[in-house]
């Protein structure tokens, strides 16, 4: 009997990849997508087949890796979270024109609601820009059960497939059972000059790109993800979208037929078939109204169709089953009263954590200067604009706070401070910095080191100790590269250099560094057991 296990999305995902013959996994970690390298890094089979799972300094590096990987004959995973997309966007639009070798999953978690994010982007539009196939699993065993189809889809097609997880599946359970275990390819690197995209080879590539996409569409009308419950009555139809269609089947009317979707591009002789038996259309789907979108166009603009773009279901925030019900007509009644009289509890930062000293520090120097401000970026430390500390005047993308400080000082900003964390520096800081040093721009930079990829829970960070080298290497002068301790007892030291960087006119970088407090208690927890 196959074994059934209770996993996460993001675990079953991992698993089926595992299962599939899965080479490496490239990743930066991001929520709600950090668990799926996570859970390949400590699986055994993993470890005892050698796949690759080291984390990597950013969501372009991964998808540069795996295609790698892929050009030497053997199956990638990529993983990050939606905003990461819009980092690794260059290589993964290139990569459809490229084609593949080895099969490519390219995961992306949405993060609907933005429980942890900066935005709600749909990532479906960017398999659709892309013109890749795309998967949208509505549960935990769909999930583990597509990472096959998904690598044989894109080994049979030769192109980048696209997966999308939403944090509602990512982080709920669910029994999961094995079905499948593959080995992994033999090394066979691609032979050819496809993947040279220069201008003449480009243009052959794209039009192979358009020539598959009926076999794309071919794939999503068989595909045994997109199933169609036809009723043969005259009255509503659903569309629902992955995760979606768990809502609708709890509160859909008996008489609805319902096309499930869960492959893409949609399946129009589907479409059209529900259109067909149906006096009108509600399309459920997480995120945005990409697939509302596209009815109008496939139906015309006559046929009847609601969702988020007309006001049936919120334009804005994830799938509820309250939201849902409602939809469809029916009011949920919960049998809890709504609690009352209950005060606000906003995130903070770790008590003992080396961030509170940082801002501590900050803001008593920076309120001698009445025009100062600070530029954050993200990570744990962007709590430094909650109370107490009010400290950041923006927080905008990954590495943002160096260039906007920059920028801020080109306007004659001054002092322009910016903060950001080891992990997001070398994510995409470096390149700001380099851009200050080229233009001795008058900032200072605050590295706020904690050994660790803190916010997604404490992944290696790539730069650790090789800060003062990586700054000094981009052209900040040694001398204003300054590391300090960030501790009580050493606020006069660390008010002093502040201050003494603020008032030197060109690029000076500070960096404070203190462990986490959280991966230093979970280190001496385990020696504690070790001695045990």
């Amino acid at each position: 009997m196959a074994e059934r296990r209770l996993l996460l999305g993001d675990e079953a995902l991992a698993l089926g990849a595992i299962h599939a013959g899965l080479s490496g996994v490239y990743a930066y970690p991001g929520t709600p997508s950090t668990e799926i390298t996570e859970f390949i890094q400590a699986n055994a089979l993993a470890r005892e087949r050698g796949i690759r799972s080291k984390w990597c300094t950013n969501e372009k590096t991964a998808m540069e890796a795996a295609l790698g990987m892929s050009y030497a004959g053997k199956r990638a995973l990529v993983c990050m979270k939606h905003v990461g997309m819009n980092v690794a966007a260059d290589a993964f639009v290139n990569s459809a024109i490229t084609g593949v070798n080895g099969g490519v999953v390219v995961l992306v978690a949405d993060d609907p609601s933005m429980h942890s994010s900066q935005n709600e982007q749909d990532t479906r539009f960017y398999g659709k820009f892309a013109m890749v196939p795309i998967f949208e699993p509505s549960n935990q065993q769909e999930t583990y059960d597509m990472m096959k189809e998904a690598f044989d889809l894109s080994e049979r097609l030769k192109e980048p497939v696209l997966m999308r997880l939403v944090t509602r599946l990512a982080h709920s359970r669910a029994a999961v059972e094995e079905k499948y275990l593959l080995e992994q390819n033999e090394l066979n690197p691609y032979l050819g000059r496809d993947w040279v995209l220069l201008p003449a080879i480009a243009r052959r590539r794209y039009a192979a790109l358009l020539d598959k996409q009926a076999d794309m569409e071919e794939a999503a009308e068989v595909s045994a993800f997109n199933v169609f419950e036809q009723k043969g009555g005259r009255g509503l139809g659903i569309v629902a979208c992955g995760i979606g269609y768990n809502y609708v089947k709890e509160f859909a009317p008996a008489h609805a037929s319902i096309l499930k979707i869960s492959q893409y591009p949609l399946p129009i002789t589907q479409i059209k078939a529900l259109a067909a038996e149906s006096s009108e259309i509600l399309v459920v789907e997480d995120g945005q109204p990409v697939v509302e979108e596209q009815l109008h166009a496939i139906l015309g603009a006559d046929y009847p169709i609601s969702g988020r773009l007309t006001g049936r279901l919120p334009r804005t925030g994830e799938l509820t089953p309250d939201n849902v019900a409602a939809a469809l007509g029916k009011q949920l009644e919960s049998p809890f009263a709504a609690a009352r009289n209950l005060v606000p509890r906003p995130p903070a930062l770790c008590p003992g954590c080396g961030h509170r000293d940082v801002y501590k520090a900050l803001n008593e120097v920076a309120a001698e200067y009445p025009d100062h401000r600070i530029f954050g970026d993200i990570g744990c430390y962007t709590l430094g604009a909650l109370p107490p500390f009010a400290a950041l005047a923006s927080c905008v993308d990954m590495g943002a706070s160096i260039t906007m400080a920059k920028g801020a000082a080109d306007a004659g900003l001054f002092p322009a401070i910016a903060v950001i964390g080891d992990s997001t520096f070398t994510h995409s800081g470096m390149t700001g910095l380099l851009d200050a040093v080229n233009e001795n721009a008058n900032i200072t930079v605050v590295i706020s080191d904690n050994l660790t990829t803190a916010m997604t829970g404490g992944q290696d960070s790539a730069g650790t100790n090789k800060f003062e080298q990586i700054c000094i290497g981009l052209g900040v002068e040694p001398e204003h590269v300054r590391v300090v301790v960030p501790l009580a007892k050493n606020m006069e030291e660390i008010t002093r250099v502040i201050r003494e960087e603020i008032n030197y006119k060109g690029v000076s970088v500070i960096i404070p560094r203190r462990e986490c407090v959280q991966t230093l208690t979970r280190k001496n927890r385990n020696k504690q057991a070790e001695k045990k």
